[in-house]
């Protein structure tokens, strides 16, 4: 199975045309590379090899003001490993929860020309990844 690292235009659209109004949570599962692949920016790459984990630390440190200003925030940042329930070949290193205001927001933040040139320390660091946007829904009562 190919990996999944960037959105395609159809899931972009879909997400759009979902209307979603309120605040919007991205689940996201992460699976590193053993060590990070600067080829499509190498601008960004240090001057020594370094992990994928290592790689995505620094595209969260770049990120983070970026993700603020747009009023989004980080809920959860976790170690992953094999699943408790799910296919026992299947693992993902690190699991996030973001939470943006809005779609709207969300979006903002995607496109910030300040945000998208730190990028590449994302599509360095990873092997492969799953992004799912969530809302919330009422408790039973």
């Amino acid at each position: 199975m190919p990996p999944y690292l960037a959105p395609t235009p159809d899931a972009g659209r879909a997400f759009v045309m979902r209307g979603i109004t309120g605040p919007v949570t991205m689940l996201n599962l992460l699976r590193f590379r053993d060590i990070a692949d600067y080829s499509a920016t190498p601008e960004l790459a240090p001057a020594a090899p370094i992990s994928g984990e290592e790689a995505f630390r620094r595209y969260v440190a770049h990120t983070l003001p970026f993700l603020r200003d747009s009023g989004g925030e980080v809920l959860f940042l976790g170690a992953g490993g094999p699943f408790l329930i799910g296919p026992e070949t299947e693992h993902w290193d690190q699991a996030m929860l973001v939470r943006q205001a809005s779609v709207q927001s969300f979006l903002a933040f995607a496109t910030h020309e300040g945000y998208l040139a730190g990028l590449g320390h994302r599509t360095a660091a990873l092997e492969d990844s799953r992004l799912l946007p969530l809302t919330d829904l009422p408790l039973p009562v």
